[in-house]
């Protein structure tokens, strides 16, 4: 097994996690295995790409209708024989 070093961890952190792992009657390193463990468990597949991640964001509140305007005619080119 692999084994890992947690530094710069906050105070305040460091004492909810001493108090959750006394409440469930373990370890601090227990603890936070189980944490790690149960975050981990249910992650959800990542997108495939940011336009997905938008999309999936936005089904949730009903999407998004953009009014695109209609496309106006390719101006000439500049003349710069002057």
């Amino acid at each position: 097994m692999a084994s890992m070093t947690i530094r710069n961890l906050d105070d305040g952190l460091k004492q909810r996690l001493r108090m959750r792992a006394a409440t469930h009657g373990r370890s601090m390193e227990d603890e936070a295995r189980d944490i790690l463990r149960a975050a981990l468990a249910t992650s959800e597949p990542p997108a495939r790409n940011l336009a997905d991640a938008i999309r999936a964001r936005l089904l949730s509140v009903g999407g998004v209708e953009l009014n695109i305007p209609p496309r106006e005619p390719i101006r000439d080119p500049p003349d710069f024989s002057v």
